[in-house]
């Protein structure tokens, strides 16, 4: 697939998500078929969910990805976070800012940071590139809003599989009449590991929806920044060349740093508020 082939990718991420929204679904079908019903009314809900948290922010995140450098991209894809904390700000009573989530927060972007240090970064702009990022983050920091406000009533892994599936098939349905011959080419190990992202994608956001329904947007989203970390030690662990570093060391304390003052609790059992 050629990194600038904007159809590829958009193909590439239908077919990922179309697969693992259907590992969801057949999953649900063999262990609780019941919850796969769904009414006329949250059907309007997934296919709102399946266009903001699917077609939108992986046709930004994809496309983005490939036109920044590596620290760019996970300090812009992390500013998801940032979005969902804001957000939820504004749009909960109970989930207010504090100087918990503030210190959090710059725990996590400085560990992103820290965990990405010596790798090219240049102030530059573009909107096929940074642009992108910065819209994937809104669009999947709107679509954690979204699904905490309006999925109500929907079991969490049909919300995931519903969602992926319609999602993918947007995608698939834009994509595949402009995809040209051999755009993409699957050979053994391609396979293996798009079959592997899609199972992937499957449980992490089976797990994200689980985890959302009985907990704040604004501080479950904090763990996210785990993932760029976790990312950059894997990449230490298995790939040829990339090794532990004093700085990964101290991203992961940073980030680790930053989940602590989230879930830290005063005496009276409630975080410290930041006046507006």
């Amino acid at each position: 697939m050629a990194p600038d082939d904007t159809i590829a990718k958009v193909v590439f991420a239908g077919l990922r998500f179309l697969l693992a929204g259907l590992i969801v679904l057949v999953g649900l079908l063999l262990t609780s078929p019941r919850h796969l019903l769904v009414t006329r009314r949250q059907i309007l809900v997934l296919v709102i969910l399946g266009i903001v948290q699917t077609s939108l922010q992986y046709f930004f995140f994809y496309n983005g990805l490939a036109k920044v450098s590596g620290m760019q991209g996970a300090i812009l894809s992390s500013s998801g976070t940032f979005f969902t904390v804001l957000i939820a700000h504004y749009f909960y009573k109970n989930d207010k800012m504090n100087w918990n989530k503030t210190i959090g927060l710059i725990a996590g972007f400085t560990g992103i940071i820290v965990a990405n240090w010596g790798q090219s970064f240049e102030l530059s702009f573009q909107l096929t590139g940074e642009g992108y990022m910065i819209l994937a983050a809104l669009t999947g920091a709107m679509g954690t809003i979204m699904a905490k406000e309006l999925a109500t009533g929907i079991h969490p892994f049909a919300l995931t599989g519903w969602q992926l599936t319609i999602g993918a098939a947007i995608l698939l349905v834009i994509g595949l009449p402009q995809l040209e011959e051999n755009a993409i080419i699957f050979n053994p190990l391609g396979t293996g590991l798009f079959i592997y992202s899609a199972i992937l994608s499957a449980v992490a956001f089976a797990l994200w929806y689980s985890l959302l329904k009985y907990n704040k947007a604004g501080e479950i989203s904090m763990y996210k920044f785990v993932v760029p970390v976790a990312g950059t030690v894997l990449s230490a662990l298995f790939i040829p060349g990339e090794e532990m570093n004093l700085f990964i060391i101290g991203s992961i304390a940073l980030v680790a740093v930053g989940i602590v003052a989230i879930n830290w609790k005063h005496g009276d059992g409630t975080s410290a508020s930041v006046s507006k």
